[in-house]
C-alpha cells in the first residue's frame, strides 16, 4: 500500500460538473478529512511568485497583481500546449502545499481524501493507495458548470474538451461513482464508497 508519512491517500477525481465536490462533502460529513485541491489552486493564484511566472508567459493574464482567471481559461482550454504551460507553472505551487495539508490531516485519521480535479495531470495520483473518479454524462456536466460558473457555453464546452475523457476514468480507476441520475442516488453512492474506503484502510 501507497503511504505519505504513514496516511493512505485516496484521490478522488473526475471532469468539471461531474459532482465530485458533492461527493467530498459526503465524505467529509462520513469524517474522512478531505483536501480541496481547486481551493489550493486559488491560494496558489494569488503567490507573488506564481503571478509573476505566469505574467513572464502568459502577459493578458494578469492585471494588477490578479490572475484573469476567465481570461486564463479562454487561452489555455482551447490549445492543450498552453494548457500544458500554465499547469507547469501551478502545479509545483499546489502539490507543495498539498504536503502540507497530508501532514497536518494525517493527525486526524489514517486516511486522507486529496479532490484533484487534475490528479493525473499534476502527478498527485503517484501517492495515493486508491483513486476514485466521478463521471456524469455530458449534457448534465455541461447545464452544471454553466449554472455553477455562469461562463459563456463555448468557454464551459472548451473547458470539458481539453479534459480527460469518461473511457480514461473509468480504464485507471479503482472505484468510479456514476452521477446521471438523482441527488439521492449521488448521495447512496458516494456513502457506500466511503464506508469501503473505512473497511478497505481499517478507519
Amino acid at each position: 500500500m501507497n503511504s505519505l508519512d504513514g496516511a493512505a491517500v485516496v484521490g478522488l477525481t473526475g471532469q468539471s460538473g461531474a459532482g465530485k465536490s458533492t461527493v467530498s462533502e459526503i465524505f467529509s460529513d462520513c469524517g474522512l478529512p478531505v483536501i480541496d485541491c481547486d481551493k489550493t489552486a486559488r491560494r496558489a493564484a494569488d503567490i507573488p511568485e506564481f503571478l509573476s511566472d505566469i505574467k513572464a508567459v502568459f502577459p493578458d493574464g494578469v492585471e494588477d497583481g490578479k490572475l484573469l482567471r476567465q481570461k486564463i481559461g479562454a487561452l489555455v482550454f482551447n490549445d492543450r500546449k498552453k494548457l500544458a504551460q500554465y499547469e507547469g507553472i501551478i502545479f509545483p505551487y499546489i502539490v507543495y502545499d498539498i504536503f502540507r495539508e497530508i501532514r497536518e490531516l494525517k493527525t486526524r485519521s489514517g486516511i486522507v481524501v486529496l479532490d484533484a480535479p487534475t490528479l493525473f495531470e499534476s502527478g498527485l495520483n503517484e501517492i495515493c493507495s486508491y483513486v476514485i473518479s466521478v463521471v456524469a454524462p455530458f449534457d448534465m456536466k455541461l447545464k452544471r458548470i454553466l449554472e455553477r460558473d455562469g461562463v459563456p457555453v463555448e468557454l464551459a464546452k472548451s473547458r470539458l474538451s481539453s479534459q480527460n475523457s469518461e473511457k480514461f476514468f473509468y480504464d485507471r480507476f479503482d472505484a468510479v461513482i456514476n452521477n446521471s441520475g438523482s441527488l439521492d442516488e449521488l448521495r447512496e453512492k458516494a456513502l457506500s464508497c466511503a464506508r469501503a474506503v473505512k473497511e478497505r484502510f481499517n478507519a
